[in-house]
């Protein structure tokens, strides 16, 4: 075992080869990992590059991460601009968008080459927002807008337009994604684009009803054990979620964010509104409740607002 501080001499091999290597061999590999006029002050700020424009491993595997997921959500925009009138900029919603890095990704690749279009970010702590609104103005991002706003007051706020065209939210913890579908629905959005994380409201109401369904259906064992109480209700949230959006008229795929290794929360829900709202799929997230003992989660959570919902929907298409 080696003292703490040592370097091995694998190390000091490697850092001898890099400093070799001929001038301009990093220049020529950045460019080519790069897209075309893509802000290197960005990536330096989100900490992908580093102060001296170099990448390194651990760099190179988050360049990797944003781009995965940026081809997920650039499908989306595509499909979204062809179907919108060509003198109508699209505008996307992140939501409790934190630092914004998705946001400040999305309108870097996709908006920035673009004379038209409107990314928001939607955040309530206002430090964070302030900072946000320093790095756009820094970047020359115009057409990019921060709000201080909490979940309620960014559904009626004049400051958001009245239609969504993509609504996100990566890694919004617990009950925030469905806060973001929430909103989406309520701005009329054609699209989301979701990267749950921690979720503990489903996994609470299993365990406050554990002694009773043990009682009544072996589908308890699914969450007898409080690991699997965690699990179980992250995983039928999701599934919730999904229904949730199939019945208010959205075609869903869920994927995993092959790339993100280094993270648990690897599920991408992307929701793409046809109107065609599917009865089987309301029925289906009712008899969940009711079979996983999570009835008044889902009265409170997501049938409280279907009679709202169901009066709105018709009219999202444009």
């Amino acid at each position: 075992m080696k003292p703490k501080g040592v370097i091995s001499g694998k190390a000091m091999r490697a850092g001898n080869a890099e400093q070799a290597q001929v001038p301009g061999t990093r220049e020529k590999q950045l460019a080519e990992l790069l897209h075309p006029g893509q802000s290197i002050a960005l990536l330096q700020h989100l900490h992908i590059l580093t102060r001296d424009s170099q990448l390194n491993q651990d760099s190179r595997r988050k360049l990797k991460q944003v781009y995965h997921l940026y081809q997920f959500i650039e499908t989306l925009l595509r499909e979204l601009a062809q179907a919108s009138p060509a003198e109508q900029g699209l505008t996307v919603a992140d939501h409790g968008a934190g630092k914004s890095y998705l946001g400040f990704i999305l309108y870097d690749l996709f908006f920035k080459k673009l004379n038209q279009g409107q990314v928001y970010g939607i955040e309530s702590r206002s430090e964070l927002v302030e900072k946000s609104r320093a790095l756009a103005k820094q970047l020359g991002f115009t057409r990019m807008q921060f709000l201080d706003l909490t979940v309620a007051e960014s559904a009626h706020s004049a400051l958001v337009p009245q239609r969504i065209d993509l609504v996100t939210a990566l890694h919004a913890c617990d009950s925030a994604t469905d806060d973001a579908i929430a909103f989406g629905l309520a701005k009329q959005a054609r699209a989301f684009a979701l990267v749950p994380c921690c979720q503990a409201e489903a996994a609470g109401h299993l365990r406050s009803n554990k002694a009773l369904m043990l009682s009544r259906t072996p589908l308890a064992e699914l969450w007898r054990h409080p690991l699997h109480t965690r699990e179980l209700g992250s995983q039928i949230t999701n599934v919730l979620r999904c229904l949730y959006l199939e019945a208010n008229g959205y075609q869903v795929t869920v994927t995993e964010l092959v790339g993100w290794e280094h993270s648990m929360k690897n599920e991408l829900i992307l929701a793409r509104y046809t109107g065609h709202k599917k009865r089987a799929a309301a029925q289906r997230l009712q008899e969940i409740g009711e079979q996983f003992g999570l009835k008044a989660l889902i009265d409170t959570r997501y049938m409280a607002r279907r009679q709202f919902l169901g009066q709105r929907l018709p009219h999202l298409a444009r």
